[in-house]
């Protein structure tokens, strides 16, 4: 993962969407007239479809022929999770996200994840630029929204935490006002306060607003389709504090108040378009970047999750909430992400060596891949096998897909 050089204070601008202080944020005329031509067929498809009445959901079945779509931001693109995909690079996108888990449980027909790091609502109907410095390859994700059609059966969509930079201020600020005020007690709470106005809960309710959007335009183009929305999992404790989230005391309450008020307003949206919402808070009660067993990291970066979002086991842990929400069933714990697409395309690739590539990555433990004998792994990947492994998977993605194999 050499390829991805984060400082912590950027890092989190970058990764999260926000502005750094003092410096306006740069749109170019190119991106605000793609977004105003694809908000204005949104809009357009809004007063058409409208909300939906809520209704029962038709359980999912495994193995039907589904044609699945993920869209969202870190939170689904998983950031430094192993292993990652090929492009855009610029996503910092990861092949066991949850889509990707989600993708090989239902044993999909086809499967599209669009996420990217730092995408925020408008990201769904404009491009956006990577993480990446400006003028590299494979730096460009292209509006979310044109991935879902008419043959859309799934979609998944997790998205919100970046409008308003609402996420991504918070945890920026909230560590430095601590160390810089230790005897105070919410300063980071206090600094998000403008004449009695708490901004950050007052931005957590307006992104409703930016979602309902979302899914109105979603609606329109894939009428048929089963819509799902993600909530996101806890980052902060309920009770208690540690030194991998140095928040002050009374900031972690506040915190937590901002993240259930964004959490909610995904929940009132998902209801008013008539999509299902899959409450990852309280599925992660107990797996919070304090907890024993995390599902999301703390402050530090780490080679297999950046800083304040989810672990593979925090994917895993969406992955097996959604599917129980669509099947009313378990997950096939055998099931496991790049497993697919490997059975799906044998042809078109080294299936040993890519194998071997992927248990060497951490992404699929050897004893499980069926009857496949990957070789003995190398002790670090050369950059010309990554490069060979990111160019074939390059050709994966544009190929045609096939019936998965028996």
């Amino acid at each position: 993962m050499t390829w991805v050089t984060v400082e912590r204070w950027s890092g989190w601008v970058l990764l999260l969407g926000g502005t750094m202080r003092g410096e306006p944020m740069r749109v170019r005329v190119v991106t605000v007239l793609a977004a105003l031509a694809l908000l204005a067929g949104a809009a357009s498809g809004a007063a058409a479809a409208g909300p939906r009445e809520a209704t029962a959901p038709v359980p999912i079945e495994v193995g039907a022929a589904i044609d699945y779509v993920a869209l969202g931001d870190s939170y689904t693109a998983g950031p430094l999770v192993p292993v990652p995909t090929p492009g855009p690079l610029g996503c910092v996108r990861s092949s066991s996200n949850y889509p990707a888990f989600l993708a090989a449980y239902l044993q999909v027909r086809t499967f599209a994840d669009v996420s990217c790091s730092a995408a925020r609502t408008e990201h769904l109907f404009a491009s956006q630029p990577g993480i990446l410095p400006q003028g590299l390859p494979e730096n460009q994700n292209a509006p979310q929204l044109l991935a879902v059609t008419a043959e859309t059966d799934l979609v998944t969509l997790g998205i919100g935490g970046n409008d308003f930079g609402l996420f991504g201020e918070l945890i920026d600020s909230c560590a430095d006002l601590a160390a810089e005020h230790p005897e105070a007690d919410a300063p980071c709470r206090d600094s998000f306060t403008t004449d009695g106005v708490d901004t950050k809960l007052r931005d957590a309710a307006a992104i409703q607003g930016h979602v309902e959007q979302a899914l109105a335009a979603i609606v329109e183009r894939a009428p048929d389709a089963t819509v799902v929305v993600v909530g996101y999992l806890h980052i902060l404790p309920e009770e208690g504090t540690c030194a991998a989230v140095p928040f002050a005391p009374g900031d972690y309450a506040w915190g937590t108040q901002v993240h259930q008020a964004l959490n909610a307003s995904l929940s009132r949206a998902a209801e008013a378009y008539g999509a299902s919402y899959v409450d990852m808070y309280a599925a992660s009660v107990g797996r919070d970047a304090c907890a024993a067993e995390p599902w999301v990291n703390g402050e530090q970066i780490r080679a297999d999750a950046f800083s304040y979002h989810p672990f593979r086991s925090g994917m895993k842990g969406i992955a097996d909430a959604v599917f129980r929400q669509l099947t009313d069933d378990v997950p096939n714990p055998f099931a496991l992400p790049l497993l697919q697409l490997v059975k799906r395309l044998p042809a078109l690739v080294d299936v040993d060596g890519l194998l071997g590539y992927v248990a060497a990555g951490g992404s699929v433990p050897p004893q499980v891949l069926e009857d496949a004998e990957a070789p003995a792994a190398p002790a670090a990947a050369s950059p010309a096998l990554l490069t060979n492994i990111a160019a074939l998977l390059a050709g994966l993605e544009s190929a045609p897909p096939t019936s998965p194999a028996g």
